[in-house]
């Protein structure tokens, strides 16, 4: 139990330091989606692992991507391909909370790069997609404030 309140505090801690008045999931080097390449999502309709290589930063969070074409691409519209809710579950959101994610589980929504913790996360999700969206759009703003404010209180 100590060590999975010590993993969330340092996972949450990591993450609201990503970038001032950002919540971001960042691993402790400070990369996001676990070094998959957000534009993999669109370009190939699937996950692709970053390369080092091929990488920037965006809102303090690292990315890396497959080529530097891909690169390319996020530079000249980063809004374009971040994933949504700071890349915690699209899932967990909904149900007022945040979670890490799994680079498997995802989509595509209207523009928007959605990822999901795991299957269960998927499975419950998709059993209503537009309904569950709204609500983790209506629930982001007040989740990111709230724990970018735990945070500031800690530290």
């Amino acid at each position: 139990m100590k060590n999975l309140i010590l993993t969330s505090l340092a996972t949450f801690a990591l993450a609201a330091f990503a970038s001032a008045g950002e919540l971001v999931n960042v691993d402790k080097h400070g990369l996001a989606l676990q070094g998959y390449d957000p534009v993999g999502y669109f370009t190939e309709s699937r996950p692709v692992e970053g390369n080092p290589s091929f990488s920037t930063t965006y809102k303090g969070a690292l990315y890396h991507f497959a080529s530097s074409r891909n690169r390319a691409l996020f530079l000249r519209n980063p809004a374009k391909y971040e994933p949504q809710f700071g890349g915690f579950c699209g899932y967990a959101a909904s149900i007022d909370t945040i979670s890490e994610i799994s680079p498997h589980y995802w989509q595509i929504l209207n523009g928007r790069l959605v990822l999901q913790h795991n299957q269960k996360a998927w499975n419950l999700w998709t059993r209503d997609v537009a309904g569950n969206l709204a609500k983790a759009d209506g629930n982001w703003p007040h989740l990111k404030a709230h724990q970018l404010s735990w945070i500031d209180r800690i530290f």
